[in-house]
């Protein structure tokens, strides 16, 4: 499931956190690549462990908690520590699959990498190119979004960053295990929730919601592995 979040911070937070990412110390962005990857990696990133990727990381994770759409999609159980990068004229990315278990930085803990996700900070007038191409079962998308805006998707697609011709392109890119593995299961129970939202401000709270409600949560009991 491919999946938008328009607006998942403000254009005031977008505007912050790129002054802070202005004075931020980035690098090659291949030291988080896996062997295949790095082949096709060429951009820039912040060190995981640097103080600007860290105090922006706390503010993503604070949006991501009081965003109802990601909680419904992304039934997240582990998320990992957001990330940033920035590709600038003639940098790219080539078509790869993301890492399937990813250690998190300075603890013991790992997470399966379900889904993936691309936070902009850019407006996509301020660059040329540095379309995200993902390939999934139902073809090739491209995605561009506006600045604030998040993108979700299954991390087991093949998907590149197209090169960029002009400006800059700066985002936010992390992944999480979720508490239902099946990408099948989450579309399901997405579904459901999103119609049993819209039925609920329409009818209140209907014997028949109340019922659909159950449904929804003895389902996700049945499919999750927490």
């Amino acid at each position: 499931m491919l999946y938008s979040i328009p607006q998942l911070i403000s254009k005031a937070q977008v505007q912050h956190m790129r002054q802070v990412l202005s004075k931020a110390p980035w690098s090659d962005g291949k030291a988080t690549a896996g062997t295949q990857s790095s082949q096709a990696k060429y951009n820039f990133q912040l060190p995981e462990n640097c103080s600007q990727a860290r105090q922006l990381g706390d503010e993503i994770y604070m949006a991501l908690g009081q965003s109802a759409l990601f909680m419904s999609a992304a039934l997240p159980a582990k998320i990992f520590p957001p990330l940033f990068n920035c590709y600038r004229e003639g940098q790219s990315f080539g078509f790869h699959i993301d890492n399937a278990i990813r250690y998190i930085p300075g603890t013991p803990h790992k997470l399966r990498t379900d889904l993936s996700m691309t936070l902009f900070l850019s407006e996509p007038e301020e660059y040329d190119g540095g379309e995200l191409i993902i390939d999934d079962t139902y073809g090739q998308h491209s995605v561009k979004l506006a600045a604030g805006d998040m993108v979700i998707y299954p991390s087991t697609s093949l998907h590149r960053v197209t090169p960029v011709t002009r400006g800059a392109r700066i985002a936010s890119f992390f992944w999480l295990q979720s508490l239902v593995k099946s990408d099948e299961q989450r579309r399901i129970l997405n579904d459901l929730d999103l119609s049993i939202q819209y039925l609920r401000e329409k009818l209140g709270d209907h014997a028949e919601i109340i019922r659909l409600t159950g449904v929804y949560h003895n389902l996700l009991r049945q499919w999750s592995e927490t």
